[in-house]
């Protein structure tokens, strides 16, 4: 089995390839710390899992997910994220991941994760399962929060946690400009004035981690 882990953490990297390599599956272990060295890698050779952080700098994670889901819709891919699965699962799954799996479970769980994935079944919780099946039964009532798309859904998650604008553009390496824009249509969408505001709804609607 190959493997391609893209995040753009060395450390975290070089732990998940520990991880792999001890498995007797596993013949090849790939890097890519960024979108473009993902796409790239993916581009120019076969590979059977994608271990994808969802919160990627310049282009995110989801973004990248629904990319590669359009160039290689058979490619597996396990969403890796530090956000708990009520967050940001359900919009993986949608996307195309074949898996969503915390960044605190990845230690015990990473290997198994991946075989599941592989052998061409999902990788998800119940929680996750219950939340999926609710999705699908859905009638037009949808909560405001579930309107942002995900970028707009990223910063949010970045504004609720105390982040200003600035840290934002700085850690997922876009503009202040466009962090600002992202930042107007959350408020606007969710019919909200300031960050405060922005950061109460988080918590009224457990968002927060």
């Amino acid at each position: 089995m190959k493997v391609l882990i893209a995040d753009d953490h060395q450390i975290l990297r070089e732990g998940l390839r520990r991880i792999l390599e001890e498995a007797s599956d596993i013949r090849t272990v790939g890097e890519a710390e960024n979108a473009a060295q993902l796409l790239s890698l993916v581009r120019s050779a076969r590979w059977d899992v994608v271990v994808l952080d969802i919160n990627m700098p310049g282009q995110s994670g989801l973004e990248v997910l629904k990319q590669l889901k359009e160039e290689y819709p058979k490619l597996r891919v396990l969403v890796l994220s530090m956000y708990p699965e009520a967050q940001f699962a359900v919009r993986a799954m949608k996307a195309g991941a074949s898996g969503y799996l915390t960044k605190a479970a990845a230690g015990s769980q990473l290997l198994h994760a991946i075989r599941k994935i592989h052998s061409g079944s999902k990788y998800i919780s119940d929680a996750v399962a219950d939340q999926l099946a609710e999705a699908v039964g859905r009638d037009t009532a949808v909560q405001p929060h579930q309107q942002l798309s995900d970028r707009e859904f990223q910063v949010f998650k970045m504004i609720s946690a105390g982040k200003t604008v600035g840290e934002i553009a700085t850690e997922l390496s876009l503009s202040v400009k466009t962090i600002s824009t992202y930042r107007t249509k959350v408020l606007q969408k969710l019919n909200l004035k300031h960050n405060a505001d922005i950061i109460r709804y988080a918590v009224e609607h457990d968002l927060r981690d």
